[in-house]
Formats: structure tokens, C-alpha cells, sequence
């Protein structure tokens, strides 16, 4: 719970509009019933992915705890959806829907599993390459080629399997369109590093992790709050730059 009331102070949502001051049979609205109300998706998401992290160490029944594991990027994908009326917010949506099918999937099949987290790697490059950065640093270019084969590198070193290192290929092109597009690096960026590092915590957890207890303590909140991260990060600059291309 620490992490979601941490995630809410940063002021990760969107800022929310305050009432005119109290007068005669007016209320100032508690901010926290002001976020449920305007962003009842956004909260849903944060108490369903905040609450999985502590289920998931308990006795909840194997069924229950799959839904309630893709609950949570779900609602990501139902906030985007409902919140910016765009195409690349319902591409956004799109990515965050195929998110949530692989973290269910992932838990009775890891290879179609990842095959649902490959197609949101697509998904997530092709948003990103809607909305590129004007130009690119020396130093942003060496991050470019860092995430593109860097990424699969580490992931094969880790697990020793090229299959692995095959799909940390995408998952590091994911990570280089972030970076290079103009959505705000200081959240959407950095979401997507949460991500990688997610991965690449499950790659060493089939080699030199593999009897460490670190893996199971953070792999969701990263993956969880990298998400989490991208999602308000994109709508929030879909917002300010007032994009409403409708969808065909």
C-alpha cells in the first residue's frame, strides 16, 4: 500500500481540478473521493495491482489469483481507453490489454504467455513511432543502441537460452522506441526501463538467480509500476498536447 499512496503523492494521475472555495451549501470535495470519482479506472488499477503483489504470498485459489493478476494492467487498458479519445490512446489501450492477457496466460502457459507480451511489444513500438522525438543526442543514440542490443545480450548471459534472448530483442526495441519518442522520458521512459528490468529479473531467475528470493520481491512491482508509469505518462501528454484524432 505504501507504493500506491507513493505513486499518488508524485502525482503520477493527472492533476485534478479543484472546487471553487466553500461558501453557503457548497463542500470542498476530499481529494482522495475527487480521484476515485474522476479516475475510478486509474484507482481501481492501483488497489488491484498493489493487492495482487501481497495475495500472491498468501492461500488465495489458483483461478481467482490469475484473474486478479491481470486485473490490474486491465484496468490500465479500460483507463486509457476511456480517457483520451485518440488512436494512439486506443493503441495505448490496445498494448495494455495485451499486457494483461499475457500476465494471466504466463501462469499456465509461459510460451503463449510470452507470445501475448510479444505482440504488446509491437504494439507499444508502433505507438511510439507515432510520436517521435524531434532529434536525438550523441548520448541519446548510444542509449538507442544500448536498449536494442544490450538488452537481448544480457537476457541471453542470464538464461542462456536464445528463444530468451530472441524475444529480449523486441523487449529492448520497446525500450529504444520510448526513449526515442517525445513522450516524457521522466515517466514513460522510465517506465519501460521498470519493464526491462522486470525481464530480465525472470531471465537470471533461470540461471544465477534461480535460488535467490529478489526475483519474486520485485518482478511485479516493476513490471506493475512500469505499466503503470507508461500508461498515465502517455495520456497525460495526449492531454496537454490536445491530441483528438478519432479512430477509423
Amino acid at each position: 500500500m505504501d507504493l500506491m499512496r507513493h505513486a499518488l503523492a508524485l502525482g503520477i494521475a493527472a492533476p485534478l481540478r479543484q472546487d471553487r472555495p466553500q461558501g453557503k451549501g457548497r463542500r470542498r470535495r476530499v481529494p482522495g473521493r475527487a480521484l476515485i470519482e474522476k479516475r475510478p479506472w486509474l484507482v481501481a488499477s492501483l488497489i488491484a495491482g498493489t493487492s495482487y503483489w501481497l495475495a500472491a504470498k498468501g492461500q488465495v485459489p489458483g483461478l481467482w489469483l490469475i484473474v486478479w493478476k491481470g486485473a490490474g494492467v486491465a484496468l490500465l487498458a479500460a483507463y486509457a481507453w476511456a480517457h483520451h479519445p485518440s488512436r494512439s490512446a486506443h493503441l495505448l489501450a490496445l498494448v495494455m490489454a495485451l499486457g494483461a492477457i499475457g500476465d494471466m496466460v504466463l501462469e499456465v502457459d509461459f510460451t503463449g504467455g510470452a507470445a501475448a507480451f510479444f505482440a504488446g511489444h509491437i504494439a507499444a513500438i508502433a505507438l511510439y513511432l507515432r510520436h517521435p522525438r524531434a532529434s536525438l543526442s550523441g548520448s541519446d543514440k548510444a542509449v538507442v543502441v544500448v536498449c536494442l542490443l544490450g538488452v537481448p545480450a544480457l537476457s541471453w548471459a542470464l538464461s542462456g537460452r536464445t528463444d530468451v534472448a530472441g524475444y529480449a530483442l523486441l523487449l529492448g526495441g520497446m525500450a529504444m522506441a520510448a526513449f526515442a519518442s517525445d513522450f516524457p522520458r521522466s515517466r514513460v521512459a522510465l517506465g519501460a526501463a521498470m519493464f526491462v528490468a522486470s525481464d530480465l529479473l525472470i531471465f537470471a531467475r533461470m540461471g544465477p538467480l534461480a535460488q535467490s528470493a529478489v526475483p519474486g520481491l520485485l518482478i511485479w512491482p516493476l513490471y506493475y509500476f512500469g505499466q503503470f508509469m507508461i500508461c498515465t505518462g502517455v495520456i497525460a501528454a495526449l492531454r496537454t498536447r490536445g491530441e483528438f484524432r478519432a479512430v477509423r
